[in-house]
């Protein structure tokens, strides 16, 4: 299950203060310690987000874990996997019974030492001959850092091979108009 938010415009101190009291002590406290606004919002209205993708399992009253990369678990509901993202324009969510992770980013542009650095030389080709390489790197990159956020380890293996394993399912979509893509990649059982 994923949702995806990008009504940016709902990015108010009065809907992070209507948010608060809404979601346990542990979120409310990781929120405000956001200097920001668009931080303490990201962090509460991805908590709800999730919360929602939960309800109809019945799970609620939920206590976040870290494994030993960072990657956050529910500590009484370990069989169901989850992910969080945001970017300044989206935030996005996802739920599995396997493990999943997701990603989402705000298209932009990537210099070649970037590009060198995260793509091999077939991915950089392909992002090069693209309409649209500003979204096409966009895109690749959020399917990397899904399959990392699967794995849980961080940015820990080789960027260039990330892709070629196998184990996860992989899909990928772009918003053209809001100027975002995101990908989430599921484990296979």
């Amino acid at each position: 299950m994923v949702a995806v938010f990008d009504d940016m415009e709902q990015i108010t101190e009065a809907e992070v203060q209507r948010m608060l009291p809404l979601v346990n002590l542990q979120r409310r406290e990781e929120a405000l310690r956001y200097k920001h606004l668009f931080g303490r919002f990201a962090c509460l209205k991805s908590w709800l987000m999730l919360e929602e993708l939960l309800s109809p399992l019945g799970i609620s009253n939920l206590e976040m874990g870290f494994n030993a990369h960072g990657k956050p678990f529910l500590t009484k509901h370990p069989d169901v996997h989850f992910n969080l993202s945001h970017c300044k324009n989206g935030i996005a969510v996802a739920v599995d019974f396997s493990p999943v992770g997701i990603d989402i980013e705000s298209f932009r542009r990537s210099s070649l030492s970037l590009l060198r650095k995260t793509m091999n030389p077939a991915e950089a080709e392909w992002i090069a001959a693209s309409s649209d390489s500003v979204e096409a790197f966009t895109a690749y990159w959020t399917k990397k850092e899904a399959v990392v956020k699967l794995r849980g380890t961080g940015i820990t293996d080789d960027l260039h091979h990330i892709l070629d394993g196998d184990g996860y399912r992989l899909e990928t979509h772009v918003n053209r108009e809001k100027g975002y893509a995101w990908s989430v990649a599921h484990g296979c059982l």
